[in-house]
C-alpha cells in the first residue's frame, strides 16, 4: 500500500547538495511540513514561469542585436554574443516578399545559393506562421526586428510547453525539470533558431508515452520528426525496451502512429503531379539533400579534425553515419546486457547524444535537443551544470571566432585554436555526462530517480514491466542471485541509501 509521503513530490534540496546549497539564496532547503503543490503554486505552473522568465532573459542579452547588431557591421553581432538566424531569413529566403516555402523558389540575389528553404516541413510551416504574423509597413530592418519578435513570442509558448511535458513525465520528481527551465544555454540559444518548436513536440511525447498514451506519444514524434529529424530516433530506444519487456505491440502502435502522423504533414508538400505523374517536389527534398551534401562545419569533431590536420574530410558522411549505426548497436547492446533494464530517458538522451557527438555540424542551439532528456536522465545538478559550462564556452568560441575570422586583418576575437579548445569543451562535456549515464545504467543503484523503488516513470507501459527478452548470461546472473541483494539493488520502496 502507498502511503501519502509515497505520493509527495520528491524535493531536490533534500537529495541532491548542489540544488540544498544554491536554495540559500532563497531562503534555504524547503521543511518537511512544507505544503509541496498547495494551492495555486504548483510545482508545474511555478517551473513554467521560471522557465518563461529565464527565456525573457535571454531576450534582454540579444538587445544590442535587436538594436543594430543584426544589420549594422558583420562582426558586432558576434562580439556581442547575440546572433540570431530568424532576422536573417526573413530576407534571405523570402518571407519579406510573400514566397511559400517548398514551392515558390527563392531568387539567387537573396538568398546567397538556397534555392528553396532547407528546413523540414513543420518547421517551414511555423517559420510561414510568423510571417503572417508579422506586420507590413516600414523599412526591412523594422520588418525583421518584428519577424524576430514574433517568433520569440511563439517560441515562449514553446517554452511553457516543454516546462509543463517535463515537469509531469515524472509524477513525483516534477522539479527535476528545473533544470531545463534555469539551463544557461537554453537563455542563450532559445531564439537563434526555430529548434525549441520540434523539442516542445518532442517533450510532449516523452510525457505522453510515460502517461501509457502510446499512439499519441507516436503521433507526436512524427510530427516532431517533421519539424526537425533528431525526434525519430527516439524510436530506437523505444523498440529496444519493448523488446526486452515483452511489449512490442505498444511499440508497434507509436511506430505507426509516428509513421502516420509525419505522412500526413509532409505528402501534401512532397508530391507534385504532371501529365507523366507523380513527383518529389524538389523544394520538399532541400532539406534532405542539404544535410547529405553540406560540408564539415562548425562545432564538429571533423571540423576540429580537418583543422588540426589539415585534411579537408571529404568522407565525413561516411565516417559519421559508420560511427552513428556502430554507437546505435552499442546503445543497443547496452540496454539488452544491463542487469537492469535502462529507462527510457537515458537511452533517448544517449541516442541524440550520439548523434550530435558525430554529425557533421553542432550549431550552438542544438543544445536545446539534450537539456530536457538529461534533466529526465540524470537529474543531478552538480553533473548537469558541469555540462552546461561546457556548452556556454562553445556558445561564446563560436560567436568570438567568426568575430576574428570577419574583422579582416584587425584579428579581434579568437583564433582557431583557441575556437578548437571551445570545441573540445563541448565534445568532452558531453561525453562526460553519457558517461555518468552509461554508469548509471550498468550499476542501477546509482541511479538517484530509482532510489525510492521506482523502475521507469517516464516509461509508460514499461514502467513495472518483467523482462521477458534478457541475453542468458544477464539472466543467469539474475538467477543465482540471492533474494536479499536483489531486493537491495533493485529497490522495494524501503531501501534509502
Amino acid at each position: 500500500m502507498r502511503s501519502a509521503r509515497d505520493d509527495q513530490p520528491v524535493r531536490p534540496t533534500v537529495e541532491d547538495e548542489v540544488a540544498a546549497a544554491g536554495s540559500e539564496l532563497i531562503g534555504g532547503p524547503m521543511g518537511r511540513r512544507a505544503l509541496l503543490g498547495a494551492g495555486w503554486w504548483s510545482p508545474v505552473r511555478v517551473i513554467a514561469l521560471v522557465a518563461i522568465g529565464l527565456f525573457a532573459l535571454g531576450m534582454v542579452q540579444k538587445l544590442p542585436c535587436y538594436n543594430y547588431g543584426w544589420f549594422f557591421g558583420a562582426t558586432t553581432q558576434y562580439t556581442h554574443a547575440c546572433y540570431s538566424d530568424i532576422p536573417h531569413l526573413y530576407y534571405g529566403r523570402g518571407f519579406d516578399q510573400g514566397l511559400i516555402p517548398y514551392f515558390d523558389h527563392i531568387p539567387q540575389t537573396v538568398s546567397g545559393g538556397m534555392d528553396y528553404l532547407e528546413y523540414p516541413v513543420l518547421t517551414g510551416l511555423f517559420m510561414e506562421v510568423a510571417a503572417l504574423l508579422t506586420p507590413g509597413g516600414g523599412t526591412l530592418q523594422h520588418r525583421e526586428q518584428m519577424y524576430w519578435f514574433v517568433n520569440a513570442g511563439m517560441l515562449m509558448a514553446c517554452t511553457a510547453a516543454i516546462a509543463v511535458c517535463v515537469a509531469r513525465t515524472h509524477r513525483r520528481r516534477p522539479w527535476d525539470a528545473l533544470l531545463f527551465a534555469l539551463a544557461p544555454a537554453f537563455a542563450l540559444t532559445a531564439t537563434i533558431n526555430w529548434d525549441l518548436f520540434a523539442v516542445a513536440l518532442t517533450a510532449g511525447a516523452m510525457a505522453a508515452w510515460s502517461r501509457g498514451r502510446t499512439v499519441a506519444a507516436g503521433v507526436l514524434i512524427g510530427l516532431a520528426a517533421a519539424a526537425k529529424l533528431y525526434p525519430a530516433l527516439l524510436l530506437g530506444p523505444l523498440f529496444v525496451l519493448c523488446l526486452r519487456a515483452g511489449r512490442l505491440r505498444a511499440f508497434a502502435s507509436a511506430a505507426a502512429a509516428a509513421a502516420a502522423s509525419w505522412l500526413v504533414v509532409n505528402l501534401p508538400v512532397m508530391l507534385t503531379h504532371d501529365a507523366s505523374g507523380f513527383h518529389i517536389r524538389p523544394g520538399w527534398a532541400k532539406f534532405y539533400t542539404f544535410s547529405q551534401e553540406r560540408p564539415i562545419d562548425f562545432g564538429s569533431v571533423w571540423l576540429f579534425l580537418s583543422q588540426r590536420t589539415g585534411n579537408p574530410l571529404e568522407d565525413a558522411n561516411t565516417y559519421a553515419s559508420a560511427l552513428m549505426v556502430l554507437g546505435c548497436l552499442g546503445i543497443g547492446v547496452l540496454a539488452l546486457c544491463a542487469p537492469r533494464r535502462p529507462r527510457f530517458a537515458q537511452l533517448a538522451f544517449l541516442v541524440v547524444a550520439l548523434f550530435i557527438l558525430v554529425n557533421k555540424v553542432y550549431s550552438p542551439q542544438y543544445v536545446l535537443w539534450m537539456v530536457p532528456l538529461a534533466a529526465l536522465a540524470r537529474p543531478k545538478w552538480r553533473d548537469f551544470l558541469i555540462w552546461q559550462a561546457c556548452e556556454v564556452l562553445y556558445y561564446l568560441g563560436i560567436w568570438f571566432y567568426l568575430a576574428y575570422t570577419g574583422s579582416g586583418d584587425k584579428h579581434q576575437g579568437l583564433p582557431p585554436e583557441g575556437y578548437q579548445l571551445a570545441i573540445v569543451a563541448h565534445l568532452l562535456g558531453t561525453l562526460y555526462l553519457c558517461a555518468l549515464v552509461v554508469r548509471d545504467i550498468w550499476f542501477p543503484e546509482r541511479d538517484v530517480v530509482r532510489r525510492d523503488g521506482s523502475d521507469d516513470p517516464s516509461g509508460g507501459v514499461l514502467d513495472g514491466a518483467p523482462d521477458i527478452w534478457v541475453p542468458g548470461s544477464v539472466r543467469r546472473e539474475r538467477r543465482t542471485e540471492p533474494a536479499s541483494v536483489a531486493r537491495v539493488e533493485w529497490g522495494t520502496g524501503s531501501r534509502n541509501p
